[in-house]
């Protein structure tokens, strides 16, 4: 079992917003199991939380941006990226400005800062999602696309063809998210001349300057356009080199843009919310197609939990099987509706009933056609989470169970006699003062038939 990870310490870091120009304060700080990455704008009042999720984001002119209840983050992608590639699970990312601080344009600096504030596991399991068939996304205007295939671990390739002399096609390949640090955390971002000219001329890129971009010069510089540049960058001169860039930086790699297309790539698909066990092939990748890609996975990834059925040995021995299930709960047939409890800890319970037609409710149920009442399934699953929740208290069967509240409750499927009806209930809090507040599950036959938000509360008998 792989464990999640936090940072031991916090730390901060200070520069400018590509965008806005503005300087900005970021820290990193430790984060609990689940939290993911979240960034919270310290600036604002109620200090607002807007999670890294491929669903918020609204805009990916020049960078991916977020957003929630208004409230804005632009260019989260590099930060990202950096934790993904430094394998960071939770991280609280507290900003004092919309977005992050540019730095030289990559990942770099954002590694360094993780690996000086530390690493920690924490006590739960990495969430994971095993690719196990192809999945893709294209982008009909562009002709981007996108695909992720089964692999043994995470793997992305980009190749990326701009139609220009100055940077052609190129590709580059990261075989083990291990080596982001050493072959693309410093790839840093890059911009076509005309690009600049229009950016500049619109005031968008406000905190740019020679330091934190590559400029490849595709067209030839005006007199005018030489002189607004050395303007906006404060340069006394500026000139290209025999390779087509201009004389502010020196290539890391040949393939330096195509690196860090790689990167965008890898910071956009954090926003999936899992880490992805599967190779990514991206062809002309961008802002855009990454995150609708990632909007695509998340989607998928999302559905495939809610049917995955618990894996469970039909030969081990339950739990608990029938008699010890009465033992605790007051239920007698033909209204006791499990049969077993299969697995069981602090925060989940797993039960089974085999639904045969003897069941009383067939009788009068759609004779001819029996189908087991909804009704039933959510007394079921309320059951199954009973014995959750009286194994809290050293005498349950001095105790009964009463619904206190039944939300969001939704039927997927029928179940029929001959199914075995597996139920899983998860706290959605821990439980305080007798009350249970859990998400319970029902699935048959591979497929998610039921599911319920249950809240319920146990109290003394009046016989105890």
């Amino acid at each position: 079992m792989v464990k999640q990870t936090t940072i031991k310490d916090s730390i901060s870091l200070k520069g400018v917003g590509l965008h806005t120009g503005k300087e900005v304060t970021m820290t990193f700080k430790p984060a609990p199991v689940n939290n993911g990455y979240t960034f919270v704008r310290v600036d604002l009042e109620g200090q607002p939380v807007i999670e890294a999720d491929a669903n918020y984001v609204v805009n990916t002119q020049r960078g991916t941006n977020l957003e929630k209840k208004g409230v804005k983050i632009q260019t989260s992608e590099h930060v990202l990226a950096a934790f993904v590639g430094c394998g960071v699970d939770n991280v609280i990312i507290e900003l004092d400005a919309p977005e992050p601080p540019i730095m030289d344009g990559s990942s770099k600096f954002f590694v360094e800062a993780i690996e000086k504030a530390g690493i920690e596991e924490q006590d739960a399991e990495r969430k994971e999602y095993v690719v196990k068939e192809v999945i893709s996304f294209t982008d009909e205007t562009t002709g981007s696309e996108i695909i992720v295939m089964p692999a043994d671990d995470y793997q992305v390739t980009a190749m990326v063809d701009f139609g220009t002399k100055v940077l052609g096609t190129q590709n580059a390949t990261l075989k083990n998210i291990n080596d982001f640090k050493a072959e693309i955390s410093d790839s840093r971002t890059f911009s076509f001349l005309h690009e600049l000219e229009t950016l500049l001329q619109n005031g968008l890129i406000k905190g740019g300057d020679l330091n934190n971009a590559i400029v490849y010069v595709d067209k030839e510089i005006s007199t005018d356009t030489m002189e607004s540049l050395k303007k906006a960058f404060g340069k006394e001169s500026i000139s290209v080199k025999p390779n087509g860039i201009l004389d502010n930086l020196t290539l890391h790699y040949p393939n330096e843009a195509a690196r860090h297309k790689l990167l965008d790539v890898i910071g956009d698909l954090a926003l999936v919310g899992v880490r992805i066990r599967g190779k990514v092939i991206a062809n002309k990748p961008g802002h855009f197609v990454n995150t609708q890609f990632a909007k695509k996975l998340s989607k998928i990834i999302k559905i495939e939990q809610r049917n995955q059925v618990p894996v469970y040995d039909l030969n081990k021995e339950p739990l608990m099987d029938v008699n010890k299930i009465m033992a605790m709960l007051p239920h007698r047939p033909p209204f006791l509706l499990v049969d077993k409890i299969l697995e069981m800890s602090d925060t989940h319970v797993v039960g089974l009933k085999n639904v045969t037609m003897n069941e009383g409710f067939f009788v009068g149920h759609f004779p001819g056609a029996p189908v087991m009442p909804g009704v039933l399934i959510v007394e079921a699953m309320a059951q199954t989470g009973g014995i959750l929740i009286l194994s809290t208290v050293p005498d349950p069967e001095n105790y009964l169970t009463y619904f206190m509240k039944i939300d969001n409750v939704k039927f997927k499927q029928k179940v029929l006699p001959g199914d075995t009806l597996v139920f899983k209930c998860d706290l959605l809090s821990p439980i305080r003062r007798g009350i249970c507040h859990m998400q319970a599950n029902a699935y048959a036959n591979g497929k998610l038939v039921a599911e319920a938000e249950l809240m319920a509360q146990i109290t003394k008998s009046a016989n105890s």
